[in-house]
C-alpha cells in the first residue's frame, strides 16, 4: 500500500485540533469566538485546495493513498484515500462549512463556542467518510456525523427542533444498522481468503471481481439492499425522505446548509463508491424499480413544493427533487450521466444551499418562513432580491449557469440507454420553474400587505460578500464545467468498468456498423455454443444472466462506443465530456 503525505489526514482532523482552542476562550467572548472558528475553516478550504494540483487528471484509482495498521483484531486499518469524485465533494464541505460560519456571525447568540464546535466537528465527520478507504472507518465517520448535526438540529433550532432531531437520528440509525450487518457480511467472506478477514474496500472489491469471494444471486441482492437502504435514507430517495423537510425547517442556518449542501451528498457518494462496484449485477437489477423510485421523487419533490405555504420547506422539497436527478444518473450507468450525477451533486450544494443563505436572512429580519407574511420585498431590499432571483435561476437549471450542466448531462445520458426514463424526469425541469419562479413573485413582488416588510434593511456587507461569492461560483461552474469534468470523467467510468468485470460477456458485446450485426451476433451465437460445450459447469453460486433485449441493442448502436460504454470493454480516454 502507498504511504501517503499524510495531506488527507491533515484535511481530516485540522478542525478537530484546531477546536480544542475554541474551548481554551471564554464563553462570553463571541468576538473572538467567532473570529477564530472563520480562521479554522478558512484555513481548513486552503487545505483542501491544496488536494487539486496533487489529483492527476485522467488517473482512474485512489490517489493520495494513506495506509496505516490501527486494530489487528479484527484487522482494521486506517486506510485513505480520494479519486476525481470525492476531491470536489470534500473541497465543497470546507468550502460550506466557512460559509456557514460567517453566515452564523449574528444569527447564533446563545452558546456560541459550542455551535462553532459542533459545526466543525461536523466537517470532520463528513470530509471522513468522503475520504475513507476501510469499511469500518467509513461507518465510524458516517456514524460521527450524526452527533453533531443532533445538537446544531437539537439546541439552535426552531420551535419543533427536538422533534426534528431525534427523527433525523432514528432515519439515519436505521439505515446505519442495516449497513453495518452487510459490512459484517463482506468482513466474514472475506475471512475465508485472508486470516482474520479485512475491511479494506479496494481488497474486498477486488476479491468480488476476481472470483475469490463467491456469493450467491440472492446474497448479492441482500448486501446491495443492505448498503442502498441506508444510502437511499441519506438522500433522501423516495419514499424514505420524510424526515428531511422537518430536519431543514427546525435546523438553523448553517445546519440547513450543510445538509442540503453535504449530508445528503453522502447518500448518492456511497451508491457510487459501495453499490455500483461491490454489487453490480444486483445493481443491474434493481436499476429499473431505482430508477422508478427517483423519477417519482423528481416529480413529487416538485410537486409538493409547488404547494408549499413555508419557504423553508419549498427549498427542502426542491432538494428531494433535484437528488432524485442525481440517482437517476448514477443508475443509469452511462459515463455521461455518472459525471452529470457527480457534477449535479456540486452544483445542487451551491444553488441550494444559497437558497437556504437567503431564506435565513430573510428569517432575521421577519422571523417567520410563511410565504403569506412576505410579498413587495423588492422594494425595500432590491440587492437581496435580486441574489434571490440569480440563485433561483440556477436552481432550475437555467444555462450557463451551473444547475443547468448536471440536469443536461444526467437527462443526455439517461436518454441514450432509457429514453422514456429521461422522457419522465424532464418534467422535473419545467415544475422546478414553476415553484421556484411563483414562490419568488408572492415573496418580492407586487404591493407590500404587511407595514413591518417596509423597513427591512437590504443586504448589509457581510451578506453581499457571501452572495457575490456564491453567485461567483455559479456562474464559473456553469461556463466552465469542463474543469470539473475533466477530473472526475476517469473515476466514472472506473466505476462502471468494474461493474462489467463481474457482468455476463453477452452485456459485452462491443458496437458494431449495423451491415455487420448480423453476422457479429451468429459468431457471438456460435462461440457461446461451443464454450458452452467445452467449459466446466458453472459454479452454483454464479450470478444470474442478464441479456440486453436486441431492441435495446439496436439504440445502442446508434451512438458512438464512446457514448455507451457501459456495454463495451474498450478502453475510454479519460477528459472532458460533452
Amino acid at each position: 500500500m502507498l504511504h501517503g503525505s499524510y495531506l488527507l489526514t491533515i484535511v481530516i482532523f485540522f478542525p478537530a485540533a484546531a477546536s480544542l482552542a475554541l474551548l481554551l476562550l471564554r464563553a462570553d467572548d463571541h468576538i473572538w469566538i467567532r473570529r477564530l472558528a472563520m480562521t479554522i475553516a478558512t484555513v481548513e478550504f486552503l487545505f483542501s485546495l491544496l488536494l487539486i494540483p496533487k489529483v492527476q487528471i485522467g488517473v482512474a484509482g485512489y490517489q493520495l493513498e494513506e495506509f496505516r495498521k490501527w486494530i489487528n483484531v479484527p484487522p482494521i486499518n486506517y486506510h485513505l484515500g480520494l479519486d476525481g469524485i470525492s476531491l470536489f465533494l470534500v473541497i465543497l464541505t470546507t468550502f460550506l462549512t466557512a460559509i456557514s460560519v460567517l453566515a452564523s456571525w449574528t444569527s447564533i447568540k446563545h452558546r456560541v463556542k459550542e455551535f462553532f464546535v459542533m459545526l466543525l466537528m461536523l466537517e470532520v465527520g463528513v470530509v471522513g467518510v468522503f475520504l475513507s478507504l476501510d469499511l469500518f472507518l467509513f461507518f465510524l465517520f458516517w456514524e460521527v456525523m450524526l452527533i453533531p448535526m443532533y445538537f446544531l438540529i437539537g439546541i439552535w433550532g426552531h420551535d419543533r427542533r427536538i422533534y426534528a432531531a431525534v427523527k433525523f437520528v432514528l432515519y439515519t440509525m436505521a439505515g446505519s444498522i442495516l449497513m453495518l450487518v452487510g459490512i459484517i457480511w463482506l468482513h466474514n467472506l472475506s475471512s475465508t481468503i485472508v486470516p482474520g478477514g479485512t475491511f479494506d474496500l479496494p481488497q474486498i472489491q477486488a476479491m468480488l471481481q476476481s472470483g475469490a469471494i463467491r456469493i450467491t444471486t440472492l446474497e448479492e441482492m441482500y448486501l446491495f439492499l443492505a448498503f442502498f437502504l441506508a444510502f437511499a435514507i441519506k438522500v433522501p430517495l423516495f419514499p424514505f425522505h420524510t424526515w428531511l423537510p422537518d430536519a431543514h425547517v427546525e435546523a438553523p442556518t448553517a445546519g440547513s446548509v450543510i445538509l442540503a449542501g453535504v449530508l445528503l451528498k453522502m447518500g448518492t457518494y456511497g451508491m457510487i463508491r459501495f453499490c455500483l462496484p461491490l454489487f453490480p449485477n444486483a445493481s443491474h437489477r434493481a436499476a429499473p424499480i431505482v430508477a422508478t423510485l427517483a423519477i417519482i421523487g423528481i416529480i413529487y419533490g416538485a410537486l409538493v413544493a409547488l404547494v408549499q405555504p413555508n419557504l423553508k420547506k419549498l427549498v427542502a422539497y426542491s432538494s428531494v427533487s433535484h437528488l432524485g436527478f442525481v440517482v437517476l444518473g448514477i443508475f443509469a450507468f452511462q459515463n455521461i450521466s455518472m459525471q452529470g450525477a457527480v457534477f449535479q451533486m456540486l452544483a445542487h450544494g451551491i444553488s441550494t444551499g444559497a437558497l437556504f443563505l437567503l431564506v435565513g436572512m430573510l428569517y432575521d429580519r421577519r422571523h417567520t418562513f410563511e410565504i403569506s407574511e412576505y410579498g413587495g420585498l423588492a422594494t425595500p431590499m432590491p440587492k437581496l432580491a435580486a441574489f434571490f432571483l440569480f440563485v433561483a435561476l440556477s436552481s432550475m437549471g437555467l444555462p450557463i449557469l451551473n444547475g443547468f450542466v448536471g440536469e443536461f448531462l444526467i437527462l443526455l445520458g439517461t436518454y441514450q440507454v432509457h429514453w422514456n426514463w429521461s422522457a419522465w424526469a424532464s418534467t422535473g425541469v419545467i415544475l422546478s420553474a414553476c415553484y421556484l419562479l411563483w414562490s419568488y413573485q408572492r415573496v418580492f413582488f407586487g404591493e407590500v400587505t404587511v407595514e413591518k416588510n417596509r423597513t427591512l434593511p437590504d443586504a448589509n456587507a457581510r451578506e453581499k460578500w457571501i452572495l457575490a461569492v456564491m453567485a461567483v461560483i455559479t456562474i464559473w461552474m456553469g461556463v466552465n464545467s469542463p474543469y470539473f469534468t475533466r477530473r472526475f470523467a476517469a473515476p466514472s467510468q472506473n466505476v462502471l468498468d468494474q461493474m462489467q468485470r463481474n457482468f455476463p460477456q453477452e452485456a459485452q458485446t462491443p458496437s458494431a456498423p449495423r451491415r455487420n450485426e448480423q453476422a457479429t451476433v451468429a459468431a457471438a451465437d456460435r462461440g457461446g455454443r461451443t464454450a458452452s460445450t467445452t467449459s466446466q459447469p458453472a459454479p452454483a453460486t454464479a450470478t444470474a444472466k442478464i441479456v440486453i433485449p436486441s431492441a435495446a441493442r439496436d439504440l445502442l448502436l446508434l451512438f458512438p462506443a464512446s457514448q455507451h460504454d457501459r456495454s463495451t470493454n474498450s478502453p475510454v480516454k479519460a477528459g472532458p465530456r460533452p
